[in-house]
């Protein structure tokens, strides 16, 4: 296993870590996901562990918090050993206070987080959404608080726009409170929106990249091809509406491209787009999933080699779309590059 650090913080993070969405299968979405109980949670942290598999990611509205108390049953006894990512701010009920980032409702989100996990502290907190209503100097102030009292040791955000995370980043520097180190972002082959401007503000602002849905929400599995059906136990039958979009003519591109480098290489075609994730700038760690001991296995062999200079070249190209404006100047025309060369 490669570590790497986590953005401009002392954290080293495993390059693969383990998404627990699958852990407890409450509810539509989630249940389409998995349903992986305590007892099974416990053989996939074992795989995870021979491989140094260290980080294990949840959320509060996993499941309605069952992929916590899942995930913390599964790591019982060796919890010296994991390091626990994981969020709030969506809402988790109807009640006022039951979303957002203010001080009130992460001072609750976090005790109940704890009491889910069985644990004293969790290694990264992120914020799973920016909150516009609470100010950012409230937000940064009650983490502070939060990582005073030892509860939580380095905060993260995710799904924020670039201004958002700036505009945290600069009132944290200001202030004297704590940067966020992480962003858990969407980031893969077939939705790289990702370079336009938050990888170079991760560049320029010590942010690392947590990695949600590298494979292009269940599309980069190599079952989804064209001309042929959805298969018919694909999850996305169920969830295709709450992922990224996705245009079906370049996905096709890119399995495509896929397909002719699994040939060469004898790799799986989710191998190789976890391979391709992997050496991105400012990737930090690349989170994975399974809903059983065979995905793990099969995740985790897109370590211990490297894409040759061609078949990365081949991927960016198929992968390739023209930014929005004011982006696409930096990446089409000279003068704008030679001024603000692009991050990738």
């Amino acid at each position: 296993m490669e570590y790497r650090r986590l953005g401009a913080s002392g954290l080293q993070v495993p390059a693969l870590s383990f998404g627990a969405g699958t852990f407890g299968g409450r509810g539509e979405l989630f249940g389409a996901w998995g349903d992986t109980d305590a007892q099974a949670a416990r053989r996939l942290v074992d795989i995870s562990l021979e491989a140094g598999v260290t980080m294990f990611d949840t959320a509060d509205v996993y499941s309605d918090g069952a992929s916590e108390e899942v995930l913390g049953e599964s790591i019982r006894g060796r919890r010296d050993r994991v390091l626990i990512s994981t969020k709030a701010s969506l809402p988790t009920g109807p009640g006022a206070a039951d979303f957002g980032s203010g001080r009130a409702r992460l001072i609750t989100a976090v005790e109940s987080s704890l009491r889910r996990l069985g644990t004293e502290h969790i290694d990264l907190f992120q914020l799973h959404a920016f909150d516009a209503g609470t100010p950012v100097e409230e937000v940064l102030a009650a983490l502070d608080d939060l990582i005073r009292a030892g509860k939580i040791r380095y905060v993260g955000a995710s799904n924020f726009a670039g201004w958002q995370l700036m505009k945290s980043l600069a009132a944290a520097d200001r202030h004297g409170l704590p940067r966020y180190v992480a962003h858990q972002v969407y980031y893969s082959l077939a939705g790289r929106d990702y370079e336009w401007e938050l990888m170079p503000l991760g560049l320029d602002q010590g942010v690392g990249a947590v990695v949600w849905s590298p494979l292009g929400w269940g599309r980069l599995t190599g079952k989804i091809r064209r001309g042929q059906p959805l298969p018919e136990g694909s999850r996305l039958h169920k969830t295709a509406g709450a992922g990224p979009p996705v245009n079906d003519e370049l996905l096709y591109e890119i399995v495509d491209v896929l397909d002719d480098i699994a040939a060469e290489t004898g790799r799986t075609v989710p191998q190789i787009a976890l391979n391709w994730l992997l050496r991105r700038p400012t990737v930090s760690t690349v989170i994975v999933g399974a809903r059983n001991e065979e995905q793990l296995r099969q995740n985790l062999g897109a370590l211990g080699w490297s894409l040759d200079a061609d078949q990365i070249a081949r991927l960016d190209k198929a992968s390739a779309v023209t930014p929005p404006y004011p982006y696409y100047p930096y990446y089409r025309l000279a003068d704008f590059a030679r001024l603000n060369p692009p991050a990738v």
